[in-house]
């Protein structure tokens, strides 16, 4: 492959047919880009997902997973989950056999389980590139943006409230990054427009800035049902009611509640077929218990009772194990990030969700750092190898969170894609190949000589080893004549060369205006409201 970065590829198990409209080109390609990603100037080849080839790490042996599988079952019979202002799904769970009192709903021994035996275990999430397309589930791994911030660190060292220029700019990043596979959702929030209207901004900026895989908005089942009639204008109809293009995260109130907002973007996606991520949003010591072996019971127990809801609803409908776990500071109750304990939690989690057949979401590059420093970089990397090791299915935060996740900032979102490339290329694993034998290299070199102009070098030298677009490798009299630049200046210029270098991809113009005419007519149809 050109790219250093490359790995090997999986193409995902594609249903039959594709998407009817909108496919548009793929961009980012040719020998120019290929140039470029060596020189550290622009993108490079585009990668779907990442198929891994390492070993799973485990930190639970079968007595351990049996024994948070048995509490939590004994927390969702004894103690139950609140489904909070939402009679509909209180009447579902009354119909399938629950203990319904008032809005707390008691499971019988292994009903949520039982439920969700019809979830898959493996599903494309279609892209309107079908290049795009991602496997969600197996050995697949996807990487997708940051999620949710308010704020962003812009490339002039401002922290301020984001809007949607921000957010376009990061959907076109992430366009380009060859190593995030999937935009993302609500890469962060753009304050500048109505709350009740940018939901509709969003997915357009999804849909028209690039052709990856993208995330519906959650905020009201309104806005879930906005989404997925955008999401028809692009893909058809039954396209869209017979396959998933959309991905939801519907977060938990931990411990222990679903609220309506949540219930009902979820009962829209599950109706339509498209898949939820249900995660306990945990910090531990405040929404779960301080020990991973409790928190792993109340993460299980909320996973199978919010998961199971979309099979009560649409059986089939694809649900991913999602988890988010922190831990809080016993000392000022702020989030901490990088830190063993929720890795172990990862560990764990990921383990469960495997013996429950369902995807799994984690992790990402986490820190509670305010700007993009060493404290930034090493909870980042803590958080990231154990997502990985984890196999972790889909990644969301992989690229641009900083400060607990209160801001997205442009020098982190460019020097996490940097690491994301050099996951990549690890869990491609050891190559047995005959060309990665190199036998004929050793015989040709010999004793006492060197590897520098052998045949097995320069066949191999351009992909030999992953090269990074934001360290600096070189001398320190270079370092020092080219401006003694720190690695968030490097990531900052690179930003900046990449957002005026940006070309979108092509988008079908009768789908644009429909999109168009949609948003217009929904804009038009109600008030602004910023609360």
């Amino acid at each position: 492959m050109s790219d250093p970065a490359a790995v090997e590829l999986g193409t995902g198990e594609q249903e039959t047919g594709g998407p009817r409209r909108g496919r548009g080109d793929r961009a980012g390609g040719g020998a120019a880009a290929r140039r470029a990603a060596r020189s550290g100037g622009g993108p490079g080849q585009q990668l779907t997902y990442i198929r891994r080839e390492i070993p799973l790490y485990e930190v639970l042996n079968e007595e351990g997973l049996a024994l948070i599988e048995k509490n939590a079952d004994t927390v969702l019979e004894e103690v139950g989950i609140i489904f909070r202002d939402d009679p509909e799904t209180l009447a579902l769970w009354k119909d399938a056999g629950a203990d319904v009192r008032g809005d707390r709903v008691h499971f019988p021994k292994g009903l949520p389980r039982s439920l969700l035996k019809t979830a898959p275990s493996v599903y494309t999430q279609h892209a309107r590139n079908p290049e795009r397309s991602v496997q969600i589930g197996g050995n697949a791994t996807v990487f997708a943006p940051v999620y949710g911030p308010p704020f962003v660190r812009d490339l002039d060292g401002n922290r301020r409230y984001a809007t949607i220029e921000d957010f376009r700019n990061f959907v076109k990043l992430a366009y380009m990054a060859p190593s995030i596979h999937h935009s993302g959702g609500t890469v962060c929030e753009p304050v500048d427009v109505p709350v009740n209207k940018r939901h509709l901004d969003m997915i357009y900026s999804h849909i028209k800035y690039s052709d990856k895989p993208f995330m519906g908005s959650v905020t009201a089942p309104e806005r879930a049902e906005d989404t997925v009639a955008m999401a028809k204008l692009v893909f058809g109809d039954d396209f869209v009611e017979n396959n998933t293009v959309l991905t939801s995260l519907i977060n938990a109130n931990s411990p222990m509640v679903f609220d309506d907002t949540m219930l009902g973007a979820l009962k829209v996606y599950a109706r339509h077929n498209q898949a939820c991520i249900v995660t306990p949003f945990i910090l531990a010591g405040a929404m779960s218990p301080v020990t991973v072996a409790g928190t792993l019971t109340q993460v299980l127990a909320e996973v199978l009772a919010g998961a199971s809801v979309t099979q009560l609803v649409r059986p089939g409908a694809p649900v991913l194990f999602g988890t988010f776990a922190s831990s809080i500071s016993m000392q000022s109750g702020a989030p901490t990030f990088g830190t063993p304990e929720p890795s172990l939690v990862s560990y764990g989690a990921a383990q469960l969700a495997r013996r429950l057949g369902l995807p799994f979401r984690t992790g990402g590059s986490l820190c509670a750092s305010k700007i993009p420093d060493a404290q930034a970089a090493y909870e980042s990397a803590n958080t990231l190898n154990s997502t990985i090791l984890a196999g972790t299915n889909f990644v969301l935060h992989a690229a641009g969170w900083l400060e607990g996740g209160l801001a997205s900032c442009y020098e982190k979102f460019m020097m996490d894609i940097d690491q994301l490339g050099m996951q990549q290329k690890f869990a491609q694993g050891v190559d047995l190949s005959e060309n990665g034998q190199a036998m004929d290299a050793i015989r040709q070199v010999g004793p006492g000589s060197h590897y520098l102009g052998c045949d097995h070098t320069q066949a191999n030298f351009q992909t030999a080893f992953y090269r990074s677009s934001i360290a600096d490798n070189n001398s320190f009299e270079q370092w020092e004549a080219e401006g003694s630049k720190p690695a968030h200046q490097r990531a900052n210029e690179l930003a900046r060369r990449w957002l005026e270098t940006y070309e979108a991809p092509a988008l079908d113009q009768g789908i644009d205006e429909a999109l168009l005419a949609f948003i217009r007519q929904k804009k038009e149809s109600m008030p602004d409201a910023f609360t």
